[in-house]
C-alpha cells in the first residue's frame, strides 16, 4: 500500500498521514486532486474534472496536476 492510499482526507481540506502522524491542509483544487490521485486516475483525468468542477482551462488544469503530484513527490507522499 502506498502512502497516498493511507492518506485520510477531510471535507474542509484537512490532510493526515498516519505514517509519520504529520497533517496539512490543502486548496478545494488541491483536494480535488488527491482524491482522484488515490482513487487511481490519470493526470488527464483528473485534469478533465478540474475543468469541470473549477472552470479553468485544461491547459491550466494540467499545470496543477502536475505541479501538485510535484510537491507530493516532495514530500514523499507520492
Amino acid at each position: 500500500m502506498n502512502r497516498l492510499s493511507q492518506l485520510a482526507l477531510s471535507d474542509e481540506g484537512f490532510v493526515f498521514d498516519p505514517q509519520t502522524g504529520d497533517s496539512f491542509q490543502v486548496s478545494e483544487t488541491g483536494m480535488a486532486v488527491l482524491r482522484a490521485l488515490k482513487e487511481g486516475r490519470s493526470d488527464e483525468e483528473t485534469a478533465q474534472q478540474l475543468v469541470a468542477d473549477f472552470e479553468v482551462s485544461l491547459e491550466e488544469a494540467r499545470r496543477d496536476c502536475t505541479d501538485f503530484r510535484g510537491q507530493l513527490k516532495n514530500f514523499g507522499l507520492a
